[in-house]
Parts: C-alpha cells; structure tokens; sequence
C-alpha cells in the first residue's frame, strides 16, 4: 500500500496556470509560485462580477486518536462535486511546521485525496507562515526596543502580554528569561514564545479583509499595559506600516489543486484553541467567487470549529453557509463509548451505541441552534460492518437527517459521489441561519450561551481573576466582541476525560484575554498550550531527502 506522499508523488499534476482558468481567473490577477503553486491577487474579488456560490463547511465529532478525516472528506468532497459535474473550489488551511515534525501530522489530507504539491504545502509553502512569525516578532523587537530607549509610554514590563513565536514545536522555549548581559543588551524580564499558528498576527490575517483592514487590525493589538492600567497598542508603538509591509504578499491566497485538479484555496491556520481555527476569510470569498460550490472546513470538531466559523467568522465577514458536513468514523465513535484504541477493528454495537450521543449532539447543534441543514459522513474503514453503519443511519434519521458513506481515502472523488448529491441537495434548500449567541449581552452571557447552547453543560464558573479581567475588558468597551472559547478538543466539557456527550458539567474560565486586532475575546478553561513540544519519537526522525532532492517519509 502506497504512503500518502508516493501517492502525492506518482500525481501527474496540472500546471498552475491551467488550474486557475479552469475557474476564469484571468492571469493578471496572479502570481505564479513556480509550476504548481500561485498567488492570486486582492484586486480579483473587488473587480469579479461574478455572483458568490454556495458555502459548504465541513466539521467533524469531537476528536479521537482514532481519527476521523475531517480535511481528507472536504478534498474528496470537492473532487466527488467536480465528478458529477458542478464548479467547485475547496478553501483548507495551511499546515503548520510544528505538528508536521511533531506527532500530528500535515494537513494537506490523505489517501486519493490530497492537495498537492503536498511536500511544498507542508514545509515552507510560499512563505506565509514566515511573513507572519517576522512581522509578530518585529512587533515584539519595538516593544523591548521602546523600553530599552527610555520607556516614553510608561510601559509595566511586568504587564507584557505580546510574546515572540516560531513555527515549531520547542517546549524550551515556553518560559524563558531574556534581556539578560548588562544595560545593553535590553531590560530583564520574565518572557516567553508561542508557535506562530498562536499568534495574534496569524488570526488577524485569517480575519482581514483588505490591506486596509489588515494595518488597522494590527494598529489595534494590545501588547502591554502601562502602570496605570491602560492598553498599549502596535499603534502606539507605530509599527503596524512595518508589519503591514512583511504581510502585503502573506495576505494573498494560495493556489493549488487536489490530485484530481480540483482548484484548492490553502491560506493561513490559525491555532484551533487558543484563536477560531478557520482559513483566511478571502480565501474564503476567492473560493465563493471562483466556483458555484465552496468547499470549507474548520480545526477540530464542531463545538470548537464549527462554532467559531459561525459565530465569530461567519458573523464578522457576513457569510452565510448553505449546508454542513459532520465527518465521523465509526471507530471514534466506539472510542466516545469506551473502547481502547486496540479494541476497535471488532464489531461492537454496545460501544457504537454508547458513543453515537457524541455524533447526535454534534448534529442537533447544528440542526437547532444554528438553524443549517447537515448531512452525516462516515469515513469508511474496512473494520466496519453493515450493522455498524446502519445503527448510525437509523440514529441520524430520527433527527431527520441523512447519513452518507465516504470512501475518499481510497477511491478520491468516486467515493464522495452520494455525499455530493447530498450536499447539492441541501444547498438548494432555504435555510435561517442564526448565531448561538447575541453579541448584545454581557461577556459573561455570551460565554454562558456557547457552554449551554453549544456545549449543553449546566453553567460556567468564572474564577476572580477572570472575574477581575472582565471587569477590566468591559471598562475598555470591549464587552460587545464575540466570545472565541479556548478549550480543550477532546470533550464538550473543560475536562479531556469527558468524552462521549457529558451531561451535568459546568465550565470554569479562568482567564479572559482581548485579541484586540482579531477582534474576539478569548475566554480560556483548562490548560490550552499555546506552544507545544516534540513527541518521545517526533515525526521528523522518519524525514529525509535522497541525491535528488525527493522527499520521503512525510506521511
């Protein structure tokens, strides 16, 4: 059996420049990144006249080391669209370096249904990821700089809030001590990196909407607070032309295409907890305007991916989704009902029938709260049995709604064939898409209403200091931003062990932070890990390059 990368490999792939007018993209909106990978301008949305096509979001079930194929699905989907003839793009994000040498893997999808050149998507791509981590860290050289020359804004460099980022896994550099060596060499504090997928910089470029936007976002990042409490601002420290200038190429979408040359949008990745986990809004629209069908995903499963894509971006850049995908793996799901991941490749109903809540909660959220129509995918494993699936297909259709096989693993678009009938079918539906919660109320109800609506639990308990920080937030008149939750992905719950759909739960937030140039309030429960580390044995040590420059062992 083939690894993904010889699979990737052996594709004949199209040259860019076809890719793009396959979709009426006149070349003069694009720069060609090599033979296989482009940029396209801004300008193409502002001057197309042609009319948006219909959003599709794909999201999954809470997630299991089982896994589920949530990015494998959105790419099969869109070739098995192109398959029964429709116009189609697909909008995915870019991997990050970290989990690519780490444990996780890329996300350039899998199996027959990947986005190539999927060595060059998840290494360096065009750049992007650099763009964003030189413009966070040039931000964080003026801050300690303006200290260091005299301090003219009274900054408490013990209220320091912005941190430098790489993009890699290195616990090392979670907490470390720097100015140190004397007058020189800068002011010593307490000071710490986060992996670029973190950054604040990273969720304001998935967030803007033009060049304009972009240096009034990063204009409006807090990064510190004086001694007498008030915010400091990239604005105050004038380096958001700087910044802005790093990013003039960054905030440009990337091109490519899958292994059936279907045209795939790849742009930004903002980190799926501690921001909303969605690609770049104009990536988004390019995909809308280039296509009768665009094709979308969001990080993680739908109480977390989901819910920031309708909540925070959906509500921000005014898109409106004409249906939703839910991705489950029967073998996730008898993990959700207690079975170790050894225990899997057997058929068992019971477990089936304990974890399937999971999928139903998942489902009725998007059904009820959200008012959209949703069809059910089931990655299909060989392991899984007939009477497996039809427990799900029976489940599903009390709720009303329809459940699909996907076999795009190893068939591509051929085995999205029914789950793209279905999209389309849906798509023509009418829907009232709505919120979970009214920006109107109080920081403490927005968060309240997600923990209820979205997650069912019973309430949130807010500590002092995240009692004292909403106080804080709310005398800034910062109260009436969307709520981006900071939470774990392996539960509705704060709480990993949790899995299945808990019941009787109550949430703590402990911290509440302002990401000020996003525009969102992060709330944060439990330990969310803005820079992760390596495994005992990270990916990396598989990684090599022959005489020729061919990359193996990358999946």
């Amino acid at each position: 059996m083939k690894t993904d990368i010889e699979i990737a490999q052996s594709c004949e792939m199209l040259p860019i420049s076809q890719v793009i007018s396959s979709i009426g993209i006149d070349e003069k909106y694009t720069e060609n990144y090599g033979k296989y990978k482009a940029k396209v301008d801004l300008s193409y949305l502002r001057e197309s006249t042609r009319p948006n096509g219909k959003l599709v979001l794909v999201t999954a079930i809470t997630p299991t080391p089982a896994g589920e194929g949530k990015t494998t699905t959105t790419i099969g989907l869109a070739d098995g669209m192109k398959k029964i003839g429709k116009s189609v793009a697909v909008a995915l994000r870019e991997p990050s370096l970290g989990p690519v040498f780490g444990v996780k893997g890329g996300a350039a999808g899998g199996g027959y249904a990947q986005v190539v050149p999927m060595e060059d998507i998840n290494l360096h791509f065009t750049g992007d990821f650099h763009a964003i981590g030189a413009a966070n860290n040039l931000l964080a050289a003026m801050l300690d700089n303006h200290i260091h020359q005299g301090n003219a804004l009274g900054i408490d460099v013990r209220r320091i809030t912005w941190k430098r980022c790489v993009d890699m896994n290195d616990r090392q550099l979670r907490f470390i001590v720097d100015g140190m060596g004397g007058k020189v060499n800068g002011v010593p504090r307490e000071d710490g990196y986060d992996i670029t997928v973190a950054s604040e910089i990273m969720a304001v470029l998935c967030l803007a909407s033009s060049i304009d936007d972009l240096k009034q976002r990063l204009s409006n990042i807090i990064v510190a607070y004086t001694f007498d409490g008030k915010p400091v601002t990239c604005g105050d420290l004038k380096a958001q032309g700087a910044m802005t200038a790093l990013l003039k190429d960054a905030i440009k979408p990337n091109i490519v295409q899958t292994l059936e040359g279907t045209p795939a949008f790849v742009h930004g990745g903002p980190f799926a907890n501690i921001a909303h986990g969605c690609n770049s809004v104009i990536a988004t629209k390019m995909a809308m305007k280039s296509a009768d069908y665009a094709i979308t995903e969001a990080g993680f499963g739908a109480d977390l991916g989901a819910e920031k894509f309708l909540d925070i971006k959906c509500r921000l850049a005014q898109l409106k989704p004409s249906a939703v995908v839910i991705v489950a793996t029967i073998r996730a799901l008898k993990m959700h009902g207690g079975l170790a991941k050894t225990e899997l490749g057997m058929e068992n109903l019971v477990a089936l029938e304990k974890g399937i809540p999971n999928l139903l909660r998942h489902v009725s959220n998007i059904k009820d709260v959200y008012k959209l129509p949703s069809v059910v995918a089931i990655n299909r494993f060989p392991t899984d049995t007939d009477a497996e699936v039809q427990l799900i297909i029976d489940k599903c259709k009390e709720l009303g709604v329809n459940v699909c096989l996907s076999t795009v693993w190893a068939e591509g678009g051929n085995g999205a064939i029914e789950l793209a009938q279905e999209v389309c079918r849906l798509c023509d539906m009418e829907n009232d898409f709505s919120f979970s919660y009214s920006l109107g109320g109080t920081i403490e109800d927005k968060i309240a209403d997600i923990v209820k609506n979205v997650y069912r639990g019973d309430g949130v308990t807010f500590t002092p200091n995240a009692q004292k920080q909403i106080a804080e937030l709310t005398a800034l008149g910062y109260d009436k931003l969307p709520i981006c939750m900071a939470k774990t992905q392996y539960s509705f719950s704060d709480d990993p062990e949790k899995l299945g759909a808990p019941e009787g739960f109550t949430v703590t937030v402990r911290n509440v932070k302002i990401s000020a140039g996003a525009g969102f309030i992060v709330a944060l429960t439990g330990e969310i890990m803005t820079m992760p580390g390596l495994p005992k044995v990270p990916a990396a040590e598989k990684i090599d390059v022959d005489s020729n420059g061919v990359i193996t062992g990358l999946f």
